[in-house]
């Protein structure tokens, strides 16, 4: 896990302060996130969970790039994407993200084979062609697909086509990977090679960011937030086990749903025991 202490942690890859997403019609109004504050370390990897509805792929659109917030801050790598022009932001998603979406075939181009999506991925961030025929060999040997370099995806199985495109999103070792239900529609074996090669992604130094309902991604993951109703109300690491529970800015508390549950009236007497706040569901009058 990253440092907790915030005055000696590192600037992390990216971040998100006070974000609020409201997503508008004509006859309705839905807040997405309600005052998010978020830190993205690079080389950790971090799943996002919840139920659908809690915000999960909402945050991860803003921090692709993908969409913007209606109110708040969105850091990546050093730059204030609220305010960055244009070319700030083409160039952030050409240097700094790697993108892998839910459905494999959104990720890839049906007239492209392995070899051409890796060579265009590679050509996308700049690299030249010494170095780009160098990449691409790394990369089908290390999502295990040089034996299918010139398949096309519909010659591919689907566990096939999602590690492809995580080797795409890989290229050019981006400092900000993001991963929206990876493997969603994976058998279990190959939702275990791409959770394997995200995983390896974070080894690499990569901020890694998957939003989630898979437990097999949530334990490997390094930390772990849980989003509810559009707030984060807990960060675990988990290799620690501990669950730290979001506090904001105006001093309320973010109680997961297992714990909100005790609170039917949501009410609660707190009191100071020594050095220990204590919160207790109010007595019914």
């Amino acid at each position: 896990m990253p440092p907790t202490d915030p005055t000696h942690a590192p600037e992390p890859v990216a971040r998100v302060e006070r974000l609020v997403k409201i997503h508008r019609s004509d006859t309705s109004e839905v807040q997405a996130l309600r005052g998010v504050d978020a830190r993205f370390a690079a080389g950790v990897v971090t799943a996002l969970v919840g139920p659908s509805g809690s915000g999960k792929s909402s945050l991860l659109r803003i921090l692709a790039l993908m969409d913007t917030p209606s109110a708040g801050t969105v850091v990546v790598a050093g730059t204030d994407t609220t305010s960055a022009s244009p070319a700030e932001i083409r160039r952030i998603r050409r240097d700094v993200l790697g993108i892998v979406r839910q459905r494999p075939t959104h990720n890839l181009y049906p007239q492209l084979d392995v070899v051409g999506h890796l060579r265009q991925a590679s050509a996308q961030r700049g690299l030249g062609r010494r170095e780009r025929d160098a990449v691409v060999a790394h990369l089908l040997d290390t999502v295990g697909l040089a034996h299918r370099r010139r398949s096309r995806p519909a010659q591919l199985s689907g566990g096939e086509q999602q590690r492809l495109a995580v080797a795409t999103a890989m290229v050019g070792t981006p400092a900000l990977v993001l991963a929206d239900e990876p493997t969603a529609e994976l058998d279990r074996e190959s939702a275990a090679a791409v959770v394997e090669l995200l995983g390896a992604a974070g080894r690499a130094g990569a901020g890694v960011v998957v939003a989630t309902h898979d437990p097999a991604v949530v334990a490997a993951a390094d930390v772990v937030y849980t989003l509810h109703h559009g707030t984060l109300t807990s960060e675990t690491g988990t290799a620690t086990g501990v669950t730290h529970t979001v506090i904001d800015d105006a001093g309320r508390l973010q109680l997961p749903p297992e714990v909100l549950a005790r609170f039917p009236s949501r009410r609660a007497t707190m009191a100071i025991v020594d050095d220990t706040v204590v919160l207790r569901p109010e007595e019914p009058s």
